[in-house]
């Protein structure tokens, strides 16, 4: 009897990127060119699920293994990513259909999703599906999210770096207000990514130390914006200090429950489109306080900063995505890789899994008791909890002065089907 040819892969990269993802994808590439004789060829899809869709399938093989490799210290998404959530089998049964075709038609037995909790949905469902239509697929979602709000492991690749940029920029801004708050600026507001859950501004308060005291507030979504004691937390701030830094979180909510900085807008998934708290938040202070303020938005830069990613980061984005391909050889279909905390002081961790059914479209918030009971600061609970996440530095190669990034070939594979309309 002759022996079966292993099947294909398909791996893809969702939603908003981080700078460790291609550590993820490095993770992949590289574990499955071990596991030749359980996982054939691999196909990244082009731009995310819309790749497998529309059949714009890249050939990682074409790749050199040291390419592959300095994946490992590359940000963003090399494949391309996207914002694109299928709809549900009901709504639409037919883009489903058309992802087992595509896999049918490559011979794809494993498919590998690289996102939050929409892609975490997206996975479920094929998995599911695939069964019903008689094709097996084995379905693992690979964790990766800035805003950690994934349920189960401790915390989410991509948060830790992201974590430690906001640390580091808002030490570094509040040396900067302080140096010029005797006669010019004397609050300084950043804006961070975080829609409902406050896991990145979280991340401003471990600025301050007990070696180097920095006056930081906090504006979290899980508290609502209470107007008259924020003025009067940052009044009594620049009394005792004679500056304030404020972080806020871009999904902070009025008492009403309405996204001070919602534009009306919605984006691909159908959330309210966010940006420019801020702004907002300093015109409150202007005109409460009569204060001179500069702001910021760290948008991209926050997650794009592989120049100062935290190490353990990077070796947990690697792991999970390593993890990921050994699941699906050990013949695992509808689980994610988790990072599973040991022990904080010192800090170990260890790999575990999770069955989809239990992460997809389940949001993990800041516990109550991460929040000073003012609701404008972290505890000590909070702060142990997300130290070991932004600690070691894991820095990309250098030439004159500028960090080193891969570009990959991204060689498409020959399409066999007919075309498909999104």
């Amino acid at each position: 009897m002759a022996k079966q040819k292993p099947k294909n892969a398909f791996y893809a990269q969702s939603g908003g990127v981080t700078a460790v993802i291609n550590a993820s994808a490095c993770g992949v590439l590289e574990t499955a060119r071990k596991y030749k004789h359980k996982i054939g060829k691999v196909y990244a899809g082009r731009n995310g699920i819309i790749g497998a869709l529309t059949e714009d399938l890249i050939d990682t093989g074409k790749e050199s293994a040291g390419a592959i490799k300095a994946l490992r210290h590359t940000p963003s998404g090399a494949f391309g990513s996207c914002r694109y959530k299928l709809k549900s089998l009901e709504a639409n049964k037919r883009e489903y259909e058309r992802l087992i075709e595509v896999f049918k038609a490559h011979d794809i037995g494993y498919f590998f999703y690289n996102g939050g909790g929409d892609s975490a949905d997206t996975c479920l469902k094929i998995s599911q599906l695939s069964e019903t239509m008689g094709y097996p697929i084995q379905a693992i979602h690979i964790p990766k999210t800035v805003d950690n709000d994934l349920p189960i492991t401790d915390n989410c690749p991509g948060f830790g770096s992201v974590a430690k940029y906001i640390a580091v920029s808002t030490r570094e801004a509040s040396f900067d207000v302080a140096s010029m708050a005797k006669t010019s600026t004397k609050v300084f507001i950043l804006e961070v990514m975080g829609r409902h859950a406050g896991w990145i501004a979280a991340a401003g308060g471990l600025a301050s130390t007990q070696d180097t005291e920095i006056p930081i507030v906090i504006l979290f979504p899980e508290v609502a914006f209470d107007q008259a004691k924020f003025l009067a937390k940052v009044d009594d701030n620049i009394k005792k200090y004679g500056y304030c830094t404020v972080v806020v979180s871009e999904g902070v909510k009025s008492p009403d429950g309405k996204f001070l900085a919602d534009q009306g807008l919605k984006d691909a998934f159908g959330h309210a489109q966010l940006g420019g708290v801020a702004p907002v938040v300093a015109a409150i202070i202007k005109e409460g306080l009569n204060l001179k303020y500069h702001w910021g938005v760290a948008d991209y830069l926050q997650r794009a900063a592989r120049h100062i990613a935290s190490k353990n980061d990077v070796e947990q984005a690697y792991a999970m995505g390593k993890a990921a391909v050994e699941l699906a050889a050990k013949g695992h279909n509808s689980v994610m890789p988790t990072v599973v905390r040991v022990s904080s002081k010192p800090y170990k961790w260890k790999v575990g899994q999770a069955p989809l059914n239990k992460v997809a479209n389940v949001e993990k918030m800041m516990p109550k008791d991460f929040i000073t009971d003012d609701g404008f600061g972290i505890t000590a609970k909070c702060r142990e909890y997300l130290e070991p996440l932004i600690q070691g530095e894991d820095y990309p190669p250098y030439k004159n002065g500028m960090p080193q990034y891969v570009r990959l070939k991204n060689l498409a594979v020959k399409k066999k089907l007919s075309e498909f309309k999104l």
